[in-house]
């Protein structure tokens, strides 16, 4: 297990070079708007073919494609800094790197989910999604230093190179993880597949609707997607345009923005920490949704909060809250989900929080400029609130449970 944290998170820390590096080369080599376009080019393909990549990590393996993602992210990304070792960025070079980049997330990150249970038993779950979180965390505090280091040193070219190099120190850990088998092909795995292709279900997108007809008529499943829906949706622009907006207005400044930026980072390392040392949480859906209802509080109160150690307060607070629910969602998916169906089922759930919930940005930026801050930060946390009703209304989804520690793979 520790050979997948260590290349887990060697590679998001050099996901978050690759972005800082990126980010600094586009503005350098065109206008504000162009720059904008070559960061925002990267999601299409990367929501377009979230689902597609679900399948492949149910066709191919989860560890296969990760150890493919990456191998191919740091070819390409050590050939652009080496074509920045003899050039100067131009956004021709840029814009092919981010469709490709994108191109290979959505691939990678419904096999990252999907690893998990291939590499630990299910009783370790919670513990795994805790230093999974743990993992993010020290991507965010160390990637954007380290990245803006390169940058300083060499340019946009030794931040790439940098990124590569992370993505290279991958590799081999992931090639050295021990991972239990796939799926048995016994007479449950054989009726689902004579029922599939009875139905037609043959090939890539026969695959695909196989594994959404699942996913809608699974008791615990079905409505643990409409509570990550719901909740991501209440959450993603009151913490990301939401914040800055409120930051804006109440004249906090740049320093105050950091500060509850930080103190989000801080209860969510928390929470992950939690996790990781806790291991199993009992009653885990119930539990998740009601820590889902409180962190809808917390999003309420820090529109209003008057000064900034109060919205810090409250933001630490939110990212514990947060950070436990998310992790919980996660353990529970991993469990309650047939292993045929986990790639697919973990690209619906990413494809929610990293291709749709961005979607709510524009309106939560539009609004606040209507009504102020604090109206929209209520009404986005009636809508998380809604989340976690929605979990606690599914009989099902509240009675879920991790297993035990001692429970087999």
């Amino acid at each position: 297990m520790l050979r997948w944290l260590g290349a887990y998170t060697a590679s998001m820390v050099g996901d978050s070079v690759y972005f800082l590096a990126l980010s600094w080369a586009a503005v350098r080599s065109g206008t504000p708007a162009q720059a904008g376009f070559v960061l925002a080019v990267g999601a299409v393909p990367r929501a377009v073919l979230m689902l597609g990549g679900g399948v492949v990590a149910d066709r191919f393996g989860p560890r296969r494609v990760v150890i493919g993602g990456d191998a191919v992210r740091c070819a390409v990304i050590l050939g652009v800094a080496l074509a920045l070792a003899l050039t100067t960025p131009t956004l021709w070079l840029l814009l092919p790197l981010a469709l490709v980049f994108g191109a290979v997330d959505a691939l990678f990150l419904p096999a990252v989910g999907a690893l998990p249970p291939r590499i630990t038993g299910p009783g370790q779950l919670a513990r795994v999604q805790g230093m999974r979180g743990f993992a993010q965390r020290l991507a965010g505090v160390a990637g954007a230093p380290l990245g803006g280091f390169a940058v300083a040193v060499g340019g946009p070219g030794a931040a790439f190179a940098v990124a590569g190099a992370l993505f290279a120190v991958s590799l081999p850990l992931l090639l050295a993880v021990r991972i239990g088998p796939g799926p048995a092909p016994g007479a449950d795995h054989a009726d689902q597949g004579a029922e599939e292709r009875s139905r037609g279900d043959a090939g890539a997108w026969g695959e695909l609707r196989a594994g959404l007809r699942y996913l809608r008529g699974h008791r615990v499943l079905a409505p643990l997607m409409v509570t990550v829906a719901v909740g991501e949706l209440g959450f993603a622009g009151p913490l990301n345009i939401g914040l800055t907006l409120l930051v804006q207005e109440r004249g906090w400044g740049a320093d105050g923005m950091g500060a509850i930026v930080a103190a989000f980072g801080a209860g969510a390392g928390l929470s992950a920490l939690l996790l990781t040392v806790r291991g199993r949480i009992p009653r885990a859906g119930l539990v998740m949704s009601l820590v889902l209802c409180a962190a809808a509080g917390c999003v309420a109160a820090i529109g209003y909060l008057p000064t900034v150690p109060y919205a810090m307060a409250a933001g630490a607070l939110i990212g514990l809250l947060a950070g436990l629910s998310g992790a919980l969602c996660w353990a529970v998916l991993q469990t309650a989900c047939d292993p045929v169906y986990l790639g697919r089922v973990t690209s619906v759930s990413t494809l929610i929080s990293v291709g749709l919930t961005p979607l709510c940005y524009p309106v939560v930026g539009a609004a606040v400029g209507l009504w102020g801050a604090g109206p929209v930060f209520l009404g986005c946390s009636v809508v998380c609130l809604a989340g976690g009703v929605i979990g606690l209304w599914s009989t099902p989804l509240r009675t879920a449970e991790l297993p035990g520690a001692g429970s087999a793979p």
